[in-house]
Formats: C-alpha cells, sequence, structure tokens
C-alpha cells in the first residue's frame, strides 16, 4: 500500500467513497428530491401550529378549522412518497456500491502477486469483502440518507424559527461549538474501535474457515476442544472490541441531549418572558417550540450518523488497502502464438519474500521441446520452486527463464500462461460438475468431445460414467465427494483439455495408492507425450523414463544424468532411489 493512501484523512476517504456513487448519479437525484420533499413538510408542520392554535382554538376561525385536517393528511402524504423515494434510491445505490466494490476487490485479490497470499490469511480477506464492503455502503448511502435528509430538515426548521423571532434562535448556536467538539472526539473513538472490530472479525472468519475445511483432521486428532478455545479467543476479542464501540454510541448519545436540554430550558425561559410581555403568541410559541421539538429527532440521528460513517471509513480503509495492492508485474508485450517449448533455465537465484536465504543459488539447465526433465531432492532443495518461477508465480532476482529463447518476463502473463499447464499434489476442484472442472478456464463454450477425449485418456470416463448424474456430477468443495486418485484423473484430465505445450507436475502421485498410482502413470504418460515436460518426483519410481534427472541441493545442481547412469554412479541419486524403495517396502 503506497504512502499517500496510508495518509487519507476522513475527508479524502469519504470523496474517495463518493466516487463509487457517480455511475449513479442520476438515482442520486431522485434520492436528493426525495429527501428534500421530506426535509421541507417538517417546517410546514410546525408553521401549521401557529394558525392550529391562534386561529383555530383561539379564534375559532371556521375556514382554518375546515382546512387544517386535509392539509395536515396532505402534508403526511407528500413526506411518505418523499421518504420512500429518498431512500429505495439511496438502498438501490447502496447494493451497486457493493455489488460493484465486491467486483473490484475480488478481481484485484484474483490478480495479485502470489506473494501477497503467502502472506495474508484467506478467512481475512474473505471478511473483507463480506463484512467491511456492507459497512462501506452503509456510510456511502445510508449515512449519506440520514445526513442530507436531516440536514435539510434542520434548516428548514430554523428558518422558521429565525422567522418566528430570530434572537431567541441565534441564542440556541451557543451550544453548537461544544457539540462540534464533542462530535470531532467522538469520531476518532468511532474510528479506533470500528477498527478494532473489523480486525477481529477477520480473526473469527480465519480461524472458522480453518477448522471447517480441516474438520477431518480435527476429529482425527481430537482436537474439537483446541479449536474451540481458538474459537473462543477471537469471539473474546471481537466480544470486546465490538462492546468498546458500543460503549462509544452509548456515551454519544446521552452527551449531545444534555446540552439540548439546557438549550431548550434557556430557550423556554427566554420564550415565556417573551409572552409575559406580549411579543409571543401563543400559536407562536406553539409552533417555535413544535419547530424545536421536531429538530431533536434529526439532530440526534446526525449525532449517530457519525458512529456509521466513522465505521464506513474504518472498513474503506481495510479495503482500500487491498485495492491500492499493487498488481503482478504485468510489464511483457509479447504475445507467443506458436510455440516449441524449448525451455532454459540460466544462472537463477531466488529468495521467498521477507527471507533472506537463497532458495535456488546460480541454477542452470535446460529442456528440449518434447523432453522430460525430472528434478529431485530432499524438502527443502528449491523442487518446487523452480516448478512455481516457471509461469511466474514469483519472479526470480537475477538470472532469467525463457521460453524459446525469449526470456518470460517479456512475455504478457497471459500468454506466458497459456503455454503451462500445471499438475501438482495439492489438487483443487471447484464445487461444480466434473465437466467443468475439466474445461476450467476455457473460454467460450464447453467442448463435450475434447471433454469427453481427456477423460478417456486420464481415466476418469471409467468412474465417472458408474455415478448418478455421470459427468454433471457435482464434485464438492475441493471435490471431497471423490477419491484421491479420482481428483488427481480430472486434475489430468484438466490439463489434457487444455493441451499446452509446456507441462509441470509437481509430485503428482505422491499421497496416491498404488492401484490409483498406476491409473493416474497411465493418464501421465498420455499427457506427456509430444510436451516439454517438468517432473518434480517424490516417488522416484515415478521418473525413471525422464530424458534427464537432476539432484538438486540446497538450490544447485549437484548430478545429473539418466537413471541408468545416475545408479551408477552411486552418489546422492542412488542414495535417495535406495531410501525411497526401502521406505516403500
Amino acid at each position: 500500500m503506497s504512502k499517500n493512501k496510508k495518509s487519507l484523512n476522513s475527508l479524502q476517504l469519504y470523496k474517495r467513497l463518493l466516487t463509487y456513487t457517480l455511475p449513479y448519479k442520476w438515482v442520486f437525484v431522485v434520492a436528493i428530491l426525495g429527501m428534500i420533499i421530506t426535509a421541507a413538510v417538517q417546517p410546514a408542520l410546525a408553521a401549521l401550529m401557529k394558525p392550529l392554535l391562534d386561529a383555530g382554538f383561539i379564534e375559532k376561525d371556521p375556514e382554518t378549522i375546515r382546512q387544517l385536517p386535509p392539509l395536515i393528511v396532505g402534508l403526511f402524504l407528500i413526506s411518505g412518497i418523499g421518504q420512500f423515494t429518498g431512500q429505495y434510491a439511496m438502498g438501490w445505490i447502496g447494493r451497486k456500491i457493493i455489488f460493484d466494490i465486491r467486483n473490484i476487490i475480488f478481481s484485484h485479490i484474483m490478480s495479485l502477486p502470489t506473494a501477497f497470499h503467502d502472506n495474508n490469511a484467506s478467512g481475512i480477506l474473505i471478511s473483507k469483502v463480506i463484512y467491511d464492503i456492507e459497512q462501506i455502503a452503509h456510510a456511502a448511502t445510508k449515512a449519506l440518507f440520514v445526513f442530507v435528509k436531516d440536514s435539510l430538515t434542520i434548516i428548514g426548521l430554523v428558518a422558521w424559527m429565525l422567522y418566528l423571532n430570530w434572537q431567541l434562535t441565534l441564542g440556541i448556536f451557543l451550544v453548537t461549538p461544544f457539540l462540534a467538539l464533542f462530535v470531532r472526539f467522538m469520531s476518532t473513538r468511532f474510528r479506533k474501535t470500528s477498527r478494532g472490530v473489523q480486525k477481529s472479525m477477520g480473526g473469527i472468519s480465519n480461524v472458522t474457515q480453518e477448522a471447517i475445511e480441516g474438520h477431518k483432521i480435527v476429529k482425527s486428532f481430537g482436537a474439537q476442544d483446541f479449536e474451540a478455545e481458538n474459537f473462543r479467543v477471537v469471539n473474546e476479542k471481537n466480544r470486546r472490541q465490538a462492546t468498546r464501540r458500543v460503549a462509544v454510541a452509548a456515551v454519544s448519545t446521552p452527551v449531545p441531549e444534555i446540552l439540548a436540554s439546557i438549550m431548550i430550558a434557556a430557550v423556554l425561559y427566554y420564550a415565556l418572558r417573551l409572552s409575559e410581555q406580549g411579543q409571543f403568541s401563543p400559536g407562536q410559541f406553539i409552533s417555535y417550540f413544535s419547530a424545536l421539538g421536531i429538530m431533536m429527532n434529526p439532530a440526534k440521528r446526525l449525532t449517530k450518523v457519525n458512529e456509521i460513517i466513522q465505521q464506513g471509513l474504518a472498513a474503506a480503509e481495510s479495503v482500500f488497502k487491498v485495492i491500492d495492492e499493487p498488481l503482478e508485474n504485468d510489464d511483457g508485450s509479447k504475445v507467443l502464438k506458436q510455440v516449441e517449448g524449448r525451455v532454459e533455465y540460466r544462472n537463477v537465484c531466488f529468495t521467498y519474500p521477507g527471507h533472506k536465504e537463497l532458495v535456488l543459488d546460480d541454477l542452470s539447465f535446460s529442456i528440449k521441446p518434447g523432453q522430460t526433465i525430472a528434478l529431485v531432492g530432499a524438502s527443502g532443495s528449491g523442487k518446487s520452486t523452480v516448478a512455481s518461477l516457471l509461469p511466474r508465480f514469483y519472479n526470480c532476482d537475477s538470472g532469467s527463464i525463457l521460453l524459446d529463447g525469449i526470456d518470460i518476463r517479456e512475455l504478457t502473463l497471459a500468454s506466458l500462461r497459456e503455454q503451462v499447464s500445471l499438475v501438482s499434489q495439492e489438487i483443487i476442484l471447484f464445487n461444480d460438475t466434473i465437466t467443468n472442472n475439466i474445461a476450467y478456464g476455457s473460454t467460450g463454450a464447453v467442448d463435450e468431445s475434447r471433454v469427453l477425449k481427456a477423460s478417456k485418456a486420464a481415466h476418469v470416463d471409467e468412474f465417472a460414467q458408474s455415478l448418478p448424474d455421470k459427468y454433471d456430477t457435482l464434485v464438492g468443495e475441493k471435490g471431497v465427494r471423490l477419491s484421491g486418485g479420482q481428483r488427481q484423473r480430472i486434475a489430468i484430465a484438466r490439463a489434457l483439455y487444455k493441451n499446452s505445450p509446456i507441462l509441470v507436475l509437481d509430485e503428482a502421485t505422491s499421497a496416491l495408492d498404488a492401484e490409483s498410482e498406476k491409473y493416474v502413470q497411465d493418464a501421465m504418460l498420455k499427457l506427456m507425450k509430444n510436451k516439454t515436460t517438468l517432473i518434480i518426483a517424490h516417488r522416484l519410481s515415478t521418473i525413471e523414463s525422464a530424458n534427464t534427472i537432476l539432484v538438486l541441493d540446497k538450490g544447485r545442481v549437484i548430478e545429473s544424468g539418466t537413471h541408468k547412469a545416475l545408479l551408477e554412479q552411486s552418489g546422492t541419486y542412488a542414495k535417495l532411489y535406495k531410501n525411497n524403495f526401502a521406505g516403500l517396502s
């Protein structure tokens, strides 16, 4: 987040927030008209009190008695129409703002660098999308509706009161500076407590998401009480923060009321003295105090609206912080049309953001079109990092990665990633049909024949046909309704459907049983045919046919060769291979 955005004050934040209402300015105009109508009726009702008392009750004027009842009904009818129009229009704008900002922040999050997702819990980001944006919309619409309508009402009432007795009305404004100071103080407190509530809501969302997604692990380790205690802690933080906000809100109401009561008492005393001197008729007196009484509710709402605005501004800070995060560096301009599939890592060095240790240290190797290169090594040797750099999930610190002789940083991200299919150990399936999971990411209509062809090659068809809805079967969240082997085969079918010239297999069979592995390995062989393939292997039996095997240690290649040649060297690979099979026996 840039420093200039970090230093935005309340006014700048609110101005930025209101820019989201600009596309709906004509609806906003309708809302303002409704507010003006509603606001205009209030002083009119107060003004009616004068003829009601003077001409109606005291003088008993029959014309006044006949006209006032339908006039009062008409005013309330006009007020109701204005209230409905203004409130509905602002509510409509509010939902549109929520819709727009949610779309913006979701699209933005999807385009942020992988490093951002590494450093930000998904539950907290979800809380921003769901909870914080609701608070923003309230500040931009609900608060604005109350502010405009009630401010106009107060202006109209004050104008009428000035007309009745300007000296008396000016005395009311003696209280205004004290109210302004109090509101300013409360604004700071509201913003601070609202930030705390939003942060604690992110904690609740994060703990809940992790526990629900990992419910099997929680149960298998008997950790229900542990997770319940974790939730209790974050829930207690939320309760404390919310209670502080309630306390601030509770204080914000009686203090202005006490100040208002002092003002009313002073005005009442002065008005009664004027009445004694014959300068204030009973009708003027009642009309004046009716206007003052009507003004109390709008004034009270205006002090409360500050709470909504400060909640919204705290939420806006949180949301805009994400929106202002720089997107993935996509400054490449070249677009690949015909790809041979020649890949070269040239003196690549890489360190993960926030860490000091080199993960890859001057790494160099190349893969010819159609060749298969396998990477092996102990955990932490840099194998998966090599795979992450090829589609530019991260950018190398120095050195370069070339595709058909072109530095991948010169390519647009879309063009580069179109050439690469990734199948990893962690299979992500979406809660959709098998067909849509296989055709995931493709533009236009799904090619059913391609889906079937990919499914048969990946051995998906064998189990899909036995399901009640066949290819229209919903796989559940993360594919929970399928076995690990079935999920892996769908992932391979997805890569087959994409049909990219470059394939990255990141420990794609490490978690499978022997029978599932047999199916998956056969599917992988079909997938790898005529493709440039980079395999990160856990089970070394899966890479015996690779053209070249590279053994990594601390980000460097320490051995390379064919499976047979490396075994004959009796070096690191031979030891890994021996231990690998010893672990399987």
